[in-house]
């Protein structure tokens, strides 16, 4: 698979990386261990180099996880995770809130490498901007990780333009993850053209907005009960169903390109910058295939330019958070 560059300090990854938390938390009942294993070993088979996940996502269980399944290809790969909700570093409990205290970085850290079962992190984020505690206390904590060899290089999740910026002129910022897709384009507007001046990479998660560009849900689709899409605005009935045109706009190329709706939607996604590496997930093999098939499907100047006449015209609905998840982001 082709690579990317993420940031000015060289950071090589796989065009498309494997985002890990749906096995384990968040999308509904965490995915058989044995089978994720298997899946993230068939991600590295296939080309991938490029594994995300946080302490959160459990909390530890999907870094545990991660750790086991990549630990015959260390070397191989990189791996991202994060630091920035308030979890207890002795018993894993999630006490809601964020902390990105100094020495609440440097704990996390060194128990994240040992779930891991590796002696450094390429990719450290902080998940969420922390609004009592500066954001260069943040990087400066990150920069001295670094030079102790603990951690790779530097991410933030879903930070502002000024968060950026300020970071940055720290420790340098390699890469900023955010969700960005056909669903969701808010980033072109401020951010993108900071990381482009900056130099950093973006890595946009629920490329395929939360799998609704898949074409797999509809507004008669039923998630689980401990599935986070059941509170999200954006996915409740009314809403899928007014959003149903961008759907219908993805399958309709896909068609013509004998592809599916899913890879039309990662295709454009890597055709906007080359700098930008997006993180689908999945927990299914064939899923896996199909969003890796992406890659390799390129799409002319006249595809995009229909793609996005047409979607000029669609007014999306629907709030991608609700109201309390929604204060926490780009601060």
């Amino acid at each position: 698979m082709q690579q990317r560059t993420l940031g000015t300090n060289g950071l090589q990854v796989s065009a498309l990386g494997l985002g890990c938390m749906g096995m384990s938390f968040g999308l509904g009942p965490a995915a058989d261990t044995q089978e994720m294993i298997q899946l993230i070993r068939a991600a590295v088979e296939q080309g991938v180099t490029f594994f995300d996940t946080a302490e959160v996502y459990g909390p530890w269980t999907n870094e545990q996880l991660l750790g086991e399944a990549l630990a015959p290809v260390r070397d191989q790969v990189v791996i991202a995770t994060k630091f920035g909700f308030d979890i207890d570093q002795v018993t894993g409990l999630n006490r809601g809130g964020l902390n990105s205290q100094p020495a609440q970085i440097r704990q996390m850290v060194d128990a994240s490498l040992r779930r891991l079962r590796t002696d450094r992190i390429d990719l450290l984020y902080q998940h969420r901007v922390d609004p009592n505690v500066p954001i260069e206390d943040v990087a400066g904590t990150v920069k001295d990780l670094v030079a102790a060899g603990k951690v790779k290089h530097f991410g933030l999740s879903e930070a502002g333009v000024e968060a950026i910026r300020r970071a940055h002129a720290v420790q340098p910022v390699a890469a900023l993850q955010s969700e960005y897709s056909l669903w969701w384009r808010e980033p072109e507007q401020a951010i993108m053209p900071v990381l482009e001046e900056l130099g950093i990479g973006f890595v946009p998660f629920s490329p395929l907005g939360k799998g609704f560009l898949t074409g797999k849900i509809d507004e008669h689709t039923e998630f689980d009960k401990s599935d986070f899409r059941n509170t999200t605005p954006r996915f409740s009935p009314a809403v899928r169903k007014a959003n149903q045109a961008l759907v219908d706009l993805l399958s309709r190329i896909a068609h013509d390109k004998q592809a599916t709706p899913a890879q039309i939607a990662l295709a454009w996604l890597l055709a906007q910058k080359p700098w930008i590496a997006p993180i689908p997930g999945t927990t299914k093999l064939h899923r896996l295939a199909e969003n890796l098939g992406a890659a390799a499907l390129p799409l002319s100047a006249d595809d995009l330019r229909e793609i996005e006449l047409a979607a000029a015209h669609m007014a999306f609905t629907g709030d991608r958070y609700a109201e309390a998840q929604q204060k926490i982001i780009n601060r």
